[in-house]
């Protein structure tokens, strides 16, 4: 099917130039296509959010609390069940000690059962769900630190105890908890998964509003542009707006970031023209040289592997197993043509420089001869010899010039000629049917194509690209300003 049929792939494969203007001044006008831009915008951010969420939830928590309390709900993030007890018991010990001190039998319990359930959270690992196994080994590593223990297990017994509360004061003890070892548990988190094995997850509910607004706004599009355009079909219309379907997807949902810069675009929210120079930029740099050399470097080894086949020779053997395009000699044609260019435009231009060689060469023939020399002994005669010479070369280069042009224009003359071309071409191809003079003929070609490709691969390696780009850029520049000059005045 011609690409005229498909006007998707031709609005795919347009590619404008940095200060080329738009022709969608329309859509760039129409408040629909902004608030739409602005929606699908707000919908990337908030994607962009949840997919952080994880990553940046303990910033949040130190930060913008209000933020964890609200979006944990979305992720189905729950407090974990050993630390919220495990900090939940501290906070029942701080109270205990506030009321009646270290003497309390009741203190002594708490101090029990906090050191069991420490000995437990490091040996059952409560936070490799939430992976943050480092943030067990931050939390164990400060508490070898600030008891000067070998063992992070030896560490919690010696804090949990009823001697060494007495001795530093437990308000300053637990002050260190406080602020060192709370915050990081507090960052502990259990998230159930579900049948698919992924962790449960509710951002959908939030997303699939957008999506089924954007999946309307598709299908009307689609509709319009196949009505719009006779001939095209839905699928031609989809893929004419085929950054679009991105914004469909229940997963990958980054991707996004495509329509959504795309459509700003459209709607003139966003400049992106030094964006598309700098990208063009780069792109040339870096991929077209690389192309041009693969091209220059491919093609010449095609023709190489084409003369080791014998092609060319069988092409200058066999010329009619080749296909004709145009019931025409080509090699015939051009050899006729190069023939009327050397006798009508080239011999004339020449012909004096020819004269004064013939000149030169009877004048150098007459001196050779003994006549010559004593003629020229002989008063009043001895000019005669070199007049002789130069009307002698005038004629002779004047008689090869009417010879060859009568021998073209002259129809006996024509047949003769080509009866010598044809009787030259066969007598050509039967001496090169002779097996050493192939291959050594081949051998030679294929090594004078080998010399040409490492010879543009040098010099391809040496050039500028910075000093190339810079006169494109130049001669496109000149090129706007003397259009902008010859365009029309309104």
């Amino acid at each position: 099917m011609p690409l005229r049929d498909k006007p998707y792939l031709l609005e795919i494969m347009k590619v404008e130039q940095p200060g080329e203007r738009r022709t969608r001044a329309l859509h760039r006008n129409n408040w629909f296509e902004k608030v739409m831009a602005l929606v699908i915008l707000m919908n990337l951010i908030l994607v962009l959010f949840d997919l952080t969420y994880i990553p940046l939830r303990d910033l949040y928590l130190r930060k913008l609390p209000e933020v964890p309390a609200f979006y944990d709900g979305v992720k189905a993030i729950e407090p974990q069940r050993d630390t919220q007890q495990y900090l939940d018991t501290v906070d029942r010990l701080e109270r205990q000690l506030a009321n009646s001190g270290l003497s309390d039998p009741q203190v002594e319990i708490l101090l029990e059962s906090l050191t069991n359930q420490s000995v437990g959270l490091i040996d059952e690992n409560a936070f490799a769900i939430a992976s943050k196994v480092g943030t067990l080994e931050k939390i164990k590593n400060r508490m070898r630190e600030h008891l000067n223990q070998d063992g992070a297990k030896q560490a919690f017994q010696v804090f949990w105890s009823r001697d060494y509360l007495s001795e530093v004061g437990w308000p300053q003890a637990l002050t260190f908890f406080d602020q060192d070892i709370r915050p990081l548990m507090a960052t502990n988190y259990f998230r159930p998964i579900g049948e698919t094995g992924q962790f449960v997850d509710y951002f959908w509910q939030i997303d699939r509003f957008f999506v089924g607004l954007f999946g309307l706004e598709f299908l009307i599009r689609t509709f319009y542009l196949s009505r719009r355009h006779s001939g095209t079909s839905w699928m031609d219309a989809m893929l004419w707006r085929w950054y679009d379907l991105f914004l469909l997807l229940p997963v990958w949902r980054w991707l996004r970031v495509i329509p959504a810069t795309i459509r700003l675009y459209q709607a003139g929210l966003l400049n992106l023209e030094r964006a598309q120079a700098l990208v063009s930029r780069w792109l040339a740099e870096n991929i077209a040289g690389e192309v041009s050399e693969l091209v220059v470097v491919r093609t010449i080894s095609l023709t190489q592997q084409s003369i080791k086949q014998g092609g060319l020779l069988r092409w200058l053997l066999r010329p009619k197993s080749y296909v004709e395009v145009n019931n025409t000699n080509e090699v015939a044609a051009i050899a006729a043509r190069l023939c009327q260019l050397s006798v009508y435009k080239v011999y004339p231009q020449i012909q004096p420089d020819l004269e004064a060689l013939l000149r030169h060469t009877i004048a150098q023939m007459l001196n050779q001869s003994p006549i010559y020399r004593g003629l020229q002994n002989i008063p009043g005669v001895g000019h005669i010899p070199t007049d002789l010479a130069g009307q002698l070369a005038t004629h002779l280069s004047q008689a090869i010039h009417d010879g060859l042009t009568n021998s073209l224009e002259d129809a006996e003359a024509a047949r003769i000629f080509r009866h010598l071309s044809a009787q030259f071409s066969q007598t050509l191809r039967t001496e090169l049917q002779d097996k050493q003079t192939l291959q050594e003929i081949q051998l030679l070609l294929s090594d004078l194509l080998e010399e040409l490709k490492l010879t543009y691969l040098r010099r391809s390696s040496e050039e500028d690209v910075d000093q190339t780009l810079a006169e494109v850029y130049q001669l496109r520049t000149s090129a706007e300003h003397d259009a902008s000059l010859e365009a029309p005045q309104p």
